[in-house]
């Protein structure tokens, strides 16, 4: 079992007992999330999965963030944000713009790139450096900006 989901399950029964509802509930929606992952993958996920589960969700919430505020709903963008909170409890800190912007340079001189063609081998190059670690959307965002120069 991967240390990760130890963690994760170690915080659930820990937030049963201090009766923490809404961190309780945003914890067992990942387990279940990773439980789903496992059984359709038929493995049991390591770190790498589990972030990568973790990420997905947390984009899935920035998205749901994005459509309650144009229709209103702050109440219900307030508790997806509050979501956001726990699970990035769970994530590796977060890159620099700097560090981002390093890694990109690294990238581009490393697998030659010249120009938006090149896109995919470059995310192919920094994604599994930054994963967990950087927002990939803004990532592929600065990548496009430095190769357009």
């Amino acid at each position: 079992m991967s240390a990760l989901k130890d963690r994760i399950s170690d915080d659930m029964k820990a937030a049963m007992r201090a009766k923490e509802k809404d961190r309780l509930t945003t914890i067992r929606m990942l387990l279940a999330a990773i439980k789903q992952k496992e059984v359709d993958e038929r493995v049991e996920i390591d770190d790498n999965a589990v972030l990568a589960v973790i990420e997905k969700m947390v984009k899935q919430r920035r998205d749901a963030i994005k459509q309650y505020e144009d229709a209103g709903r702050t109440e219900l963008a307030d508790k997806e944000k509050d979501e956001i909170i726990v699970l990035q409890e769970y994530m590796p800190a977060q890159m620099s713009d700097d560090e981002i912007s390093t890694l990109i340079d690294e990238a581009i001189a490393a697998v030659d790139a010249q120009g938006p063609q090149d896109m995919g081998k470059l995310m192919g190059y920094v994604k599994p450096k930054a994963q967990g670690r950087a927002d990939m959307g803004k990532v592929s965002q600065l990548i496009k900006a430095k190769l357009a120069q």
